[in-house]
């Protein structure tokens, strides 16, 4: 008669039991290595984005410091020797002027003498006091929205008159008043013509 040693049977029916255990291990460690693979890629796709988000801020940042810098030290200019001029010496920015008496009394005038109906508001796009169109190497260019919300009047010549004379006194010496520029904070918004997301503000101080 042939018996079956009980401890042979019980080691048996143990490494049978295993066989599961290990097909629960291998399953673990695929998802495991399934939730690293799932890691790396969106680690990989979020730097991606955030490069391009940077690349485009940047694109939007040159664009506003270009818009400031034509602003301030081009129409600017412009606008004190010539109210009219701007829309025949800048045709290829294609400006826009929001408000001309806004915009005379923001350049002339203390920020406490504006008309109530000027926009003293920080946002560029609100009530822009001008607006034109930056060139872009790309196929779509960026708008720049320019506003002057505070100016702090000064005794710099903005109506072609030359501040200087002469004395009673003298005959030949001029006299000269301390200089005071006009100081104007402006704030500049550049932004892609198509895509409002793209956009960056830069706000100046000028001394004109």
């Amino acid at each position: 008669m042939h018996t079956t040693d009980p401890v042979t049977a019980i080691t048996t029916k143990i490494v049978k039991n295993e066989q599961g255990i290990a097909l629960v291990t291998a399953l673990m460690l695929t998802l495991i290595s399934l939730g690293v693979i799932l890691s790396a890629f969106y680690i990989l796709t979020q730097g991606i984005r955030q490069q391009g988000a940077s690349k485009r801020y940047r694109t939007a940042l040159g664009a506003a410091y270009g818009g400031q810098q034509v602003f301030v030290k081009d129409i600017i200019p412009a606008l004190m020797r010539n109210y009219s001029s701007i829309n025949t010496d800048f045709t290829s920015l294609s400006p826009v002027v929001g408000s001309k008496d806004c915009l005379r009394a923001k350049l002339n005038t203390s920020t406490s003498s504006w008309p109530a109906a000027c926009s003293q508001t920080i946002s560029p796009k609100d009530q822009p006091d001008l607006t034109f169109v930056m060139p872009s190497t790309g196929t779509v260019p960026f708008t720049a929205y320019s506003k002057i919300v505070d100016t702090i009047a000064g005794n710099s010549d903005v109506g072609g008159l030359q501040l200087e004379g002469a004395g009673v006194a003298e005959s030949v010496s001029l006299i000269k008043p301390q200089h005071y520029p006009y100081i104007y904070r402006v704030e500049v918004q550049g932004e892609r013509s198509t895509n409002a997301t793209e956009q960056a503000n830069v706000s100046v101080l000028y001394a004109y």
